[in-house]
């Protein structure tokens, strides 16, 4: 007895793809899904470009320019080439307020850092109702503007109805009951640098607070088992994690205070005697000031060459330690 089977077809055969794998992917899909994240920059990158960039370019065009109020009124443009850079490198007077900026940026800095780090670290260990409160005026102060917050320092520090006298004069420092606060280079500095403190705290403060939570409690009870003490606690568990964000904000709080122009014009303009005036101060009163826009707008550059510098350095130390820690 002869069993036919069934011959099989003779045309290709089809292949069945298994069910976990997906449609075939056309060949420019992978190329729009490696340019999709700079495609979607593109808008912020020509934002900067056109809000940042171009003030920069006309900035570096005016410092090569000898403009003041005559070729402004006549439309007039009188290149000076390099004059303009020289006559202030040659001037010690660009030399004073270069290093006093630097002092001011490198003190706040230290002072917001200190304090900033912490009322973090007391945020971590505060109950839930404190906590609150804590971050609720921290949040307050943080959001006020900076023009308000130096009209209330003015009058915190005003010379016969200030309250800061009123207290010293109560508590028997009779001395102080009408004293100048901005009658001085120290005083008007102490009371600048008080107010950029109390304005710069929150941010580090509530960073920091941030940073903490991100600790996991384990290494705190494993560092306890092996007999550690809240002070070996802290410096082999909470600063390893904690630096990444110490040297971030430390970065962020250099560029913030080195351009502090409000706070040092509206207390006192400069004063007494321009000895307070720092770079961005300087650069508008030799430019705005005295109607010689060119030369203001070389110290606006030399103070962001500055700038970059010191941040150029301190990026590199921040490097040089991470270097030594892998």
């Amino acid at each position: 007895m002869t069993v036919q089977t069934e011959r099989p077809p003779s045309g290709p055969t089809e292949v069945t793809k298994r069910p976990d794998s997906g449609p075939d992917k056309p060949r420019g899909a992978g190329r729009r899904a490696v340019s999709a994240p700079y495609l979607l920059l593109l808008p912020p990158v020509a934002v900067t470009l056109v809000f940042l960039g171009w003030p920069v370019v006309k900035n570096t065009l005016l410092s090569f320019q000898n403009l003041n109020m005559r070729q402004l009124i006549q439309h007039l443009t009188e290149w000076n080439g390099i004059d303009n850079y020289t006559d202030i490198l040659g001037s010690e007077e660009f030399w004073n307020v270069t290093g006093r900026s630097i002092v001011f940026a490198g003190t706040n800095v230290v002072l917001i850092m200190l304090f900033g780090t912490l009322i973090g670290l007391l945020l971590a260990r505060l109950g839930k109702r404190m906590r609150v409160t804590l971050l609720v005026g921290l949040v307050l102060a943080w959001a006020m503007p900076v023009i308000a917050a130096t009209t209330v320092y003015q009058w915190l520090f005003a010379s016969r109805f200030g309250v800061v006298n009123w207290v010293l004069d109560a508590i028997g420092f009779h001395s102080m009951a009408e004293f100048n606060w901005t009658g001085s280079q120290f005083s008007t500095f102490f009371v600048i640098t008080v107010l950029i403190v109390w304005q710069s705290i929150p941010f580090v403060a509530i960073n920091l607070y941030a940073a903490t939570t991100t600790i996991p409690k384990e290494l705190y009870e494993a560092a306890s088992l092996d007999g550690a003490g809240p002070w070996k606690s802290f410096t082999s568990v909470t600063m390893p994690f904690l630096k990444p964000f110490l040297l971030a904000t430390t970065f962020l709080e250099v560029i913030w205070v080195f351009k502090a122009f409000a706070q040092v014009f509206a207390i006192n303009e400069g004063g007494p005697d321009r000895l307070t005036e720092i770079l961005p101060v300087y650069a508008y009163i030799e430019g705005i000031g005295n109607q010689h826009y060119g030369m203001g707008s070389a110290i606006a550059l030399l103070t962001i060459v500055i700038l970059l510098l010191l941040t150029s350095y301190y990026l590199r130390i921040v490097s040089k330690q991470e270097e030594d820690e892998l």
